[in-house]
C-alpha cells in the first residue's frame, strides 16, 4: 500500500469514527438520569425533617365525596341558559369541530335526563374504593381494590397500575377493572389482580402544584412512590395517552419495580427511531406485517390527521391557563371540548357523521360521567398544564426517550388511535419488546371502548413475561 493510500485510508477511518461519535451524541443510547424522589410539589414550604414527613403523612384514606344538591342544582341552572350557539355550516359535521346542533341534543340529554338520576350515578362512580394520600406535599386520589386471600387460591396473583391520560380519567377503566379483579367468580380464569388506578396529578381529585416544573418524569416518581407507599415493590404497567408515557418513564427510570410495561399507545419519538420510520415508508413490507402496513403508510396520510388533531397540543402545550379560563364555569364549552376527542380520536370517519359516531362506540352515561369529573373537580386547567410542563428545557433535557427500557413491553396497536410507531422503531428503546398486536376495531381510548379486548391483550401479555422472565405469582 502506498503511502498517499495509507493516508487516505487514515483520514476516511478519522472521519468515520468522529461521524459515528457525532452520530451517536445525537442518537445514541443514553443513561437514566437521576430524579429527586423527594422532591417538593405542595403549595406550603418543604419540611426540614422529611423522614418525619413521610412517617407524619403515610396514612392513607377512604374517601367517598358526595357533591350537595345545590352543586347539581347550579349545574342545571348553567345548562338551561340559552345556547347561542352558531350554526354549523351546511352539509358540515365533525369537521370543523363539534356540531352545534348535536351539541344542544347532547346539553339537553345531560341537563333533562343525566342530572336528574346523578345521585344514582354517584353510586355507580364510587362503586370502587376510592382513597387518597399525601405525596411529596400534594394530596393524590387513586381507587385501590385488593384481593382477599381465599380468592388468591388457584391464581396466579399480581398488582396492576393503571394509567389514564387526557381528556381521561379513572372512569375509563371501570369496565376492566371488574376484568382483572373479580376472576374469582370465574374458575376458568388463572388470573387476579390487586387493581391501583390513580387520577393523575392535577386531575380529577388529584392535587394540582402550584410550582412550575411537575412535568411526566417528575409524576412517574410521584406514581412509583404512590405504589410503595402501598406496598408494591413490583407490579404491572398498563396506559394509554399520557398513562404511556407515564407508564414508559416508571419503566426505564425504576426497571427493579416493573415486572411488565403495556401499553395501549406505544411511542418513540427520538431522533433515531423517526428515521427509521421516514426510511421504513419506502419499502413498507419489510418493516410490517403485509395486512397490516395500512396502520403506519402513506406517513403522508398520517402526518396530515396530526395536523387536524393536533391543535388542541400545541394551546395546552403553549397557552393551557388560556383555554382553562375559557372552560372553567362553562359546562357547555367543556363538554364539548372534551367529548370531540371521543369522536374523532376513535374512528377519523366519525367527523363526517352529524353526531360525531359518539354513541357508536359509548354510552352517554360513560362520557357524561368523564365530563362530570372535570367539572366537579374544576381541573380543566390543572390537567392540561401537563402539556406545558412536558415540552420545557428541564423535562427535554432529560432525553428520556433515549434511555433503553429494559423491563418486558407489550403493545397494542388499535387502528383508529391518533399514531402509530413500527416495531423496528419501539426496539430502539424497549429492548425486551415481546409483545405485540394490531386490532382493526378500536381507537385511543381502548380501555372504555373495547375492554375486553384490551383486557385479553393485557393477559397473553402477563403470560409470555411469565413464560420468558421466569416470575412468579406475587
Amino acid at each position: 500500500m502506498s503511502p498517499i493510500t495509507r493516508l487516505l485510508v487514515l483520514l476516511l477511518a478519522i472521519g468515520g469514527g468522529m461521524l459515528y461519535k457525532r452520530l451517536n451524541q445525537l442518537w445514541g443510547d443514553l443513561p437514566p438520569p437521576t430524579l429527586d424522589p423527594e422532591q417538593w410539589w405542595g403549595d406550603e414550604e418543604q419540611p426540614k425533617d422529611y423522614a418525619a414527613y413521610l412517617t407524619n403523612s403515610s396514612e392513607v384514606i377512604g374517601n367517598r365525596l358526595v357533591y350537595p344538591e345545590s352543586t347539581i342544582q347550579d349545574l342545571i341552572k348553567q345548562l338551561n341558559r340559552t345556547l347561542r350557539l352558531t350554526p354549523p355550516l351546511e352539509g358540515v359535521a365533525f369537521e370543523y369541530g363539534f356540531n352545534s346542533d348535536y351539541l344542544k341534543e347532547l346539553i339537553a340529554y345531560w341537563r333533562d335526563d343525566y342530572l336528574p338520576r346523578w345521585r344514582a350515578r354517584e353510586v355507580f362512580l364510587w362503586q370502587f374504593n376510592h382513597f387518597t394520600t399525601e405525596i411529596q406535599g400534594l394530596r393524590m386520589h387513586f381507587l385501590h381494590l385488593m384481593v382477599y386471600d381465599e380468592n388468591k387460591v388457584g391464581k396466579h396473583h399480581y398488582p396492576v397500575l393503571l394509567l389514564h391520560g387526557w381528556p381521561g380519567s379513572v372512569r375509563e377503566f371501570y369496565d376492566l377493572i371488574h376484568m382483572l379483579h373479580q376472576t374469582h367468580l370465574d374458575p376458568n380464569n388463572k388470573y387476579i389482580f390487586n387493581v391501583i388506578v390513580p387520577s393523575l396529578p392535577g386531575y380529577a381529585w388529584s392535587q394540582g402544584t402550584s410550582r412550575p416544573g411537575l412535568g411526566p418524569a417528575q409524576m412517574a416518581v410521584m406514581l412509583r412512590n404512590l405504589m410503595l407507599r402501598l406496598g408494591y415493590d413490583k407490579f404491572f404497567i398498563q396506559g394509554g395517552d399520557w398513562g404511556s408515557v407515564l407508564g414508559s418513564h416508571i419503566a426505564t427510570l425504576y426497571p427493579q419495580n416493573v415486572l411488565g410495561y403495556h401499553s395501549n399507545m406505544c411511542n418513540n419519538l427520538s431522533p433515531r427511531s423517526q428515521v427509521k420510520g421516514l426510511l421504513a415508508s419506502i419499502w413498507p413490507s419489510l418493516f410490517v406485517p403485509s395486512a397490516f402496513t395500512d396502520f403506519f403508510f402513506p406517513k403522508s396520510k398520517e402526518f396530515g390527521y396530526l395536523l387536524e388533531e393536533s391543535g388542541y397540543f400545541h394551546l395546552q402545550a403553549t397557552k393551557p391557563d388560556t383555554v382553562g379560563a375559557a372552560l372553567t364555569d362553562n359546562p357547555v364549552g367543556l363538554a364539548a371540548y372534551i367529548l370531540e376527542k371521543f369522536s374523532t380520536w376513535t374512528n377519523a370517519s366519525y367527523r363526517s357523521l352529524p353526531d360525531g359516531g359518539l354513541t357508536k362506540r359509548y354510552t352517554l352515561d360513560a362520557l357524561f360521567d368523564n365530563v362530570m369529573i372535570y367539572y366537579l373537580t374544576n381541573s380543566i386547567t390543572t390537567s392540561q398544564r401537563l402539556y406545558a410542563e412536558a415540552y420545557t428545557k428541564e423535562q427535554q433535557a432529560l432525553k428520556l426517550d433515549r434511555v433503553p427500557t429494559l423491563v418486558p413491553t407489550g403493545c397494542a396497536r388499535f387502528k383508529g388511535d391518533i399514531m402509530q410507531f413500527l416495531d423496528l422503531q419501539l426496539k430502539d428503546k424497549y429492548k425486551n419488546l415481546i409483545h405485540s398486536t394490531y386490532y382493526r376495531r378500536g381507537g385511543h381510548f381502548a380501555a372504555l371502548e373495547l375492554p375486553k379486548v384490551l383486557y385479553k391483550d393485557f393477559i397473553d401479555f402477563v403470560k409470555k413475561v411469565e413464560s420468558k422472565f421466569k416470575i412468579k405469582s406475587l
